[in-house]
């Protein structure tokens, strides 16, 4: 079976020929330890399935009863099924929780269903945390490859702009300017910021356009603590004040990790973003969520 898991469910479902049979698996409730929680999404297609609800054998579960709802006509089966599932003993799985999860088949879906739910799915990517990584270089580029797997979205700056993939997620967006002050100006409320130019002047002025922001979730820079000192010495003559100067995080990155490589870099800064992401949940209440499905 295979398992496309770099590819999220949102982006292979808008990607699926117009009517192509599918099913789209929703997590709608999950009590006590659970592999995955609500409003986790996965697709099915007879041959394919993209993202994960857990994997095991409530994954394996979900699947067959997706792939034998894929064997009958859509035409009188539009309706939405939901299953019940305990993760113990009878699944063997040691989670020990329960799961409920909703299937629908996406090509049952009218025009006006299918925009209704996209707006849906759109509403709830605008409430995952939002990073601004400036730099394309070889940190920020492995940082991108870890981060495109985690729930977030990421507006990711640089100047040169042939240093971006050819092919990201929908959850990564591109932004080539020679002016990347203006980013941080309109960058939205509560976003994160990390900051790994290639220019020391440009880190400088980011961080100055970023500190002076009263709606910054948080801040990071790549560098020692030799950088700090001389970034803080420049940031007060320009009369950035102590206060916010202690909200810039340099060294960015989690305590105990040392090695230098772009890959050990980015996955200390990805852990740091992850403990702090962890503390608000990255995924809406499925309670909250309004169907139009049914």
């Amino acid at each position: 079976m295979p398992i496309n898991s770099h590819t999220s469910w949102l982006e292979s479902l808008q990607a699926l020929p117009e009517n192509a049979p599918a099913i789209l698996i929703t997590v709608t409730a999950a009590k006590g330890s659970t592999p995955r929680g609500t409003g986790t999404r996965m697709l099915v297609t007879a041959q394919h399935q993209y993202d994960t609800i857990g994997g095991g054998h409530l994954e394996w579960k979900a699947i067959a009863h997706a792939r034998l709802w894929l064997a009958e006509s859509a035409e009188h089966n539009a309706a939405a099924r939901h299953l019940d599932l305990a993760l113990g003993p009878s699944l063997g799985q040691c989670c020990g929780g329960a799961v409920s999860i909703m299937l629908e088949r996406t090509d049952s879906w009218t025009t006006e269903q299918k925009l209704a739910r996209y707006a849906e799915f759109q509403q709830q990517q605008a409430q995952l945390p939002h990073l601004y990584l400036f730099g394309a270089g070889h940190v920020g580029s492995a940082l991108v490859n870890v981060l495109q797997q985690t729930p977030c979205r990421i507006t990711w700056v640089d100047e040169r702009d042939h240093l971006f993939p050819a092919h990201l997620p929908l959850s990564v967006q591109t932004e080539a300017t020679d002016c990347p002050e203006a980013v941080v100006v309109h960058a939205e409320a509560g976003a994160y910021f990390l900051v790994m130019t290639h220019h020391h002047g440009l880190d400088l002025l980011l961080s100055e356009h970023i500190l002076r922001k009263n709606d910054v979730a948080w801040f990071g820079l790549i560098g020692s603590q030799t950088k700090r000192a001389r970034f803080e010495h420049r940031l007060r003559e320009r009369q950035i004040s102590a206060a916010r100067l202690a909200t810039m995080v340099c060294p960015a990155g989690i305590d105990g990790i040392t090695g230098k490589e772009p890959g050990v870099i980015a996955i200390a800064i990805a852990a740091q973003l992850l403990q702090l992401w962890a503390k608000t949940p990255t995924l809406p209440d499925f309670a909250s969520i309004t169907h139009t499905a049914e």
